[in-house]
């Protein structure tokens, strides 16, 4: 096992918890020869993006607003378990408590003063639900049982699709939906300055707090 992996594995199940590059084909001066001329084909209709069924629901921090898209129909029990904390304001005056760019940020379980909150009981892993841990991706942060997650959450900065399902002992980290609007915003949170704070690594030296977390119904859906 690599250094980084262990690092990571380490980073998100302490506290309860690519870059795809773009190819382009040059021609060869005799073909390019023969293209010259020639009328270029006309672009090929894209497919639509598919519907996801569930709630769009906004978090307002400190830093900006992030909107997020729920896939109810992936990962039931996850949203479920998010929803209920969203409508019992569970989230409102927590903070991201660990950024680290290039992996992910994390919030939802603690306030400024790092102390954490009654949670509900922990959630069914769903990890094997065909979604992959990609950038500005939300998924369950959890401790070593796979069955662990509680309130807490993370959203990736990266392809981190190695903590996939079956990343360890069969299971991975559940992703239960995406971000669709505020990606300049995690850009933003990723890249604070961070330190270590009573024993915790990576915690931003300026908290960022979630102000709101509101579901998005009629005119105010973003799309």
């Amino acid at each position: 096992m690599s250094t980084t992996t262990s690092f990571r594995r380490s980073l998100l199940h302490c506290m309860g918890l690519g870059l795809v590059l773009g190819a382009t084909t040059l021609l060869a001066p005799a073909a390019q020869a023969q293209t010259e001329g020639q009328a270029e084909p006309a672009a090929e209709a894209q497919p639509a993006a598919p519907v996801v069924k569930g709630p769009r629901v906004a978090l307002k921090t400190t830093m900006g607003t992030i909107v997020l898209q729920l896939d109810e129909e992936r990962a039931p029990k996850t949203v479920a378990n998010f929803m209920q904390y969203v409508k019992q304001g569970f989230y409102k005056g927590t903070i991201f408590h660990r950024v680290i760019d290039g992996f992910m940020i994390q919030a939802g379980g603690m306030n400024e003063k790092f102390e954490g909150r009654k949670t509900n009981k922990p959630v069914k892993n769903e990890s094997n639900n065909g979604l992959s841990n990609q950038p500005y991706t939300v998924a369950m942060a959890r401790e070593d049982h796979p069955d662990s997650a509680t309130s807490q959450f993370f959203i990736n900065v990266a392809d981190n699709s190695g903590i996939d399902y079956p990343f360890y002992k069969g299971s991975g980290y559940t992703v239960f939906g995406k971000v669709v609007r505020g990606q300049e915003v995690v850009d933003k949170i990723k890249g604070v300055m961070v330190d270590d704070v009573r024993g915790m690594q990576n915690v931003p030296v300026t908290p960022i707090f979630i102000q709101s977390v509101n579901v998005l119904k009629g005119d105010k859906l973003v799309k």
